[in-house]
C-alpha cells in the first residue's frame, strides 16, 4: 500500500471576534431583563432566576479568552443573541462552502497542488449548512476538482476520522490525492443565553491536503504512521435539532435543538478515554511516549487537556508539548485539533513524532501519529 502523508494545511478565519467581556454585557443585559420581565412568576416560584455569568467564571471554567464569529452584531444584542446574516440564493456559493474553500486554497499552496491534483473532497464537520446536496460537492465544485466528494460527521473528531479515511483512500489508490476540510460555524448551534455555555464555541476552517508519499514535494511533510478511532454511545453531549422536528410543533425552537451537554460528566468520562487512546495508538505504532515531542490535541476546555496531557506523561506538560490555541479561538470543534497543529509545527525537526488526537460528542475519538520528514 501506498504511504501517506500531510503535505499542506490551511486555516480560514473569521475576520470579527468577540471578547469575554462583550459576551459577558450582553449576556448579563439579557439576564436583568429577563427577571426583571418574570419579577413575577420568580416570586412565585413558577420561573427559576437566571444568574449573570462572569469574565473570570468563563475563564476558570474553560480558559477561553475570546472566540472568532462569522457575524457579532446579532450575537451581541441582548434582544437577539444569534448572529445575523441572510440566506443565500441557490445559485450563489453557500457561506459554508465559502470558509472551506478559502482554507482549501491555503491547504492547496502549502501542498504545492493544484485542483487537477486532488481526487476527492472530504467535509467532515459537527453540523453541516442543509442535508443536501452534499457541501462537498459543492466546495469540489467551486475549486473546479474532477472526483469525488461527500460529507461525514462525527462531531468534534470528525477531523481526525476524516484523516483516517483520507489515508484509507491514498493507500489503496482510490484517491492520488485528498482534501480534508473542516468549516465549524459553530455560533450557530449554541444557546448564546445558557450561562454554562455560552462562551464555549467559536467559528473556524481548516483544510489538511492527504496524499501519497511519493507524489508529495511540499516543504510540509508529515508522515501518517497510524492512527486509531474509538466510538462509544453517550447523550451527555446532544444536539436534537433536525428535519423530524417537524412532525412535532411543540419542540421546534426548544433548548434541545441546539448544543447541550453535562458537562462534569464528560469531563470524568472522557479524559481517561482519551488519554489511554492516545497510549494505545503510540504504542499500536510501534512507539513508546517518551518519543512523542508534540500533542495537538481538540480545544475544547483548558482544564480538559491539560489533564489529558498529565495522564498520558505522568507529569505535567511542558510548555509547548501540549499547544493551546483555545484561549483566543475558543472550541471550534473538528478544527481546533487541526488549527493547534498548523499554527504551532512548523519548528519541529525532521524525525520528531507527534499525535493530532480529537474527541467529543458520541463519544468518539480519533488519534493519528505523525512524523515530520
Amino acid at each position: 500500500m501506498k504511504q501517506a502523508v500531510i503535505s499542506g494545511t490551511g486555516l480560514f478565519t473569521p475576520a470579527q471576534s468577540i471578547t469575554n467581556e462583550e459576551l459577558v454585557e450582553c449576556f448579563n443585559t439579557y439576564v436583568e431583563q429577563f427577571n426583571a420581565d418574570n419579577a413575577a412568576a420568580i416570586a412565585a416560584g413558577a420561573v427559576t432566576a437566571l444568574e449573570p455569568s462572569s469574565v473570570a467564571f468563563i475563564e476558570k471554567a474553560s480558559g477561553i479568552k475570546s472566540r472568532y464569529v462569522m457575524e457579532k452584531e446579532g450575537i451581541l444584542d441582548p434582544r437577539r443573541m444569534v448572529s445575523h446574516i441572510a440566506e443565500r440564493a441557490d445559485e450563489e456559493l453557500s457561506l459554508q462552502a465559502e470558509i472551506a474553500v478559502a482554507a482549501a486554497r491555503q491547504a492547496l499552496d502549502r501542498a504545492r497542488k493544484t485542483a487537477a491534483d486532488i481526487d476527492m473532497v472530504l467535509v467532515a464537520c459537527s453540523n453541516m449548512q442543509r442535508a443536501y446536496p452534499a457541501m462537498a460537492v459543492e466546495v469540489q465544485g467551486a475549486l473546479g476538482i474532477d472526483g469525488y466528494g461527500f460529507d461525514m460527521n462525527v462531531a468534534c473528531s470528525s477531523a481526525t476520522f476524516g484523516i483516517q479515511q483520507a489515508v484509507a483512500a491514498v493507500q489503496s489508490g482510490q484517491a492520488r490525492a485528498v482534501l480534508v476540510l473542516n468549516p465549524e460555524i459553530t455560533s450557530g448551534h449554541l444557546n448564546w443565553r445558557d450561562r454554562d455555555s455560552h462562551f464555549i464555541f467559536g467559528d473556524a476552517c481548516t483544510a489538511i491536503v492527504i496524499e501519497a508519499k511519493d507524489t508529495a514535494t511540499s516543504p510540509h511533510q508529515w508522515e501518517i504512521l497510524d492512527s486509531k478511532l474509538k466510538t462509544s454511545f453517550s447523550n451527555n453531549i446532544r444536539n436534537n435539532f433536525g428535519f423530524l422536528n417537524r412532525f412535532d410543533e411543540d419542540g421546534v425552537g426548544q433548548a434541545d435543538k441546539l448544543f447541550r451537554q453535562q458537562g462534569r460528566k464528560v469531563f470524568k468520562d472522557v479524559c481517561p478515554m482519551a488519554a489511554e487512546m492516545i497510549k494505545d495508538t503510540i504504542a499500536h505504532a510501534g512507539l513508546e511516549v517518551p518519543q512523542v515531542k508534540r500533542y495537538w490535541l481538540h480545544q475544547a476546555n483548558l482544564n480538559m487537556n491539560l489533564l489529558i496531557s498529565r495522564l498520558v506523561l505522568g507529569r505535567d506538560a511542558e510548555p509547548g508539548e501540549a499547544p493551546v490555541i483555545l484561549d483566543e479561538y475558543a472550541n471550534t470543534s473538528s478544527a481546533g485539533s487541526v488549527i493547534a497543529f498548523h499554527k504551532h509545527s512548523a519548528d519541529m525537526a525532521k524525525g520528531e513524532l507527534g499525535v493530532i488526537c480529537s474527541f467529543g460528542a458520541g463519544y468518539s475519538i480519533g488519534c493519528v501519529v505523525v512524523k515530520r520528514i
